[in-house]
């Protein structure tokens, strides 16, 4: 009896290690887990509400249709504990979501310094518009709210004119008047939506022009400092402060207004800007 229990267990152990060694070379009849498949909208839907919901600052994401994830981003604030609120905020849904991690912070981009001045900070002008006889520039709103006037210098001695609308958080856009007659200002572009794998090129007056690739659409970022911003344009051309306002364009095709990002131009990192097409439609103004 002993013996035939001894020969059982063999048999058993034998038949355990080859299904095993089958396992792992993937014979047939092997059961490996299936990875998961695109998720749909709905699952999409409720997977992006979920990571707005979980409210954790220093991240930012958009649906990836193509792939049918939502690709969230994370920067350099943001601990494990962080993401782990976000899947559990996802619950069933967590397969839908496509973590990844950026270096820096994200942050409004501004500073003190040069180009356009105005309440002790430096800004960058972004497109020229006109709306009747009357001409103005579109900058952030973050950086129209913090000033109400806006120089050409940092004495501010020179006058551009007054901030007349501006519109952060939940959008990222200001439009400034052209009060001083004497000062020029060109044009040259006309609107258009951005689409991923474009080639595109920013300006600002930090960095002066640097070039990336259009990564997603629609993102919504929750910057560390604070202030949440939807359906904007996610990059990965570097900027840094002071380069908030500035222009992103392809070509003669104006694409952006600078809003935030992470990282710098010497490490590279993330950065996200306001369509143009939504501010000029807020304000009624046209670009020429």
């Amino acid at each position: 009896m002993r013996s035939t229990v001894r020969n059982t267990r063999t048999r058993l152990l034998a038949v355990a290690a080859g299904l095993a060694a089958a396992t792992a070379l993937g014979l047939p009849g092997a059961q490996a887990a299936p990875a998961p498949g695109p998720a749909g909208a709905a699952q999409l839907a409720r997977a992006e509400s979920a990571v707005d919901a979980a409210g954790v600052g220093g991240t930012a994401w958009y649906v990836d249709e193509a792939s049918g994830r939502v690709v969230v981003t994370a920067d350099s604030t943001v601990t494990d504990a962080g993401l782990a609120k976000i899947r559990r905020a996802a619950g069933a849904d967590a397969a839908a979501l496509r973590v990844q991690r950026t270096p820096g912070v994200f942050k409004p981009l501004l500073a003190a310094g040069d180009a356009i001045y105005g309440g002790g900070y430096r800004c960058s002008l972004g497109f020229n518009v006109v709306s009747g006889s009357t001409y103005y520039f579109l900058t952030a709103g973050h950086c129209g709210n913090v000033a109400k006037t806006w120089y050409t210098n940092s004495a501010q001695s020179t006058l551009i004119g007054a901030t007349t609308g501006s519109s952060f958080p939940g959008n990222d856009y200001a439009l400034v008047r052209y009060d001083n007659t004497s000062l020029s200002h060109s044009g040259g572009y006309s609107a258009a939506d951005a689409y991923v794998g474009e080639s595109v090129k920013r300006t600002g007056s930090t960095t002066g022009t640097h070039g990336g690739t259009v990564t997603g659409l629609n993102a919504t970022v929750h910057y560390s400092s604070g202030g949440t911003v939807k359906g904007l344009i996610q990059t990965d051309v570097c900027a840094e402060p002071g380069d908030s306002g500035g222009p992103l364009y392809d070509g003669t095709k104006a694409l952006g207004i600078t809003s935030g990002g992470s990282g710098d131009c010497r490490s590279g990192g993330t950065t996200f800007f306001q369509p143009v097409p939504e501010a000029l439609a807020a304000y009624k103004v046209s670009l020429y």
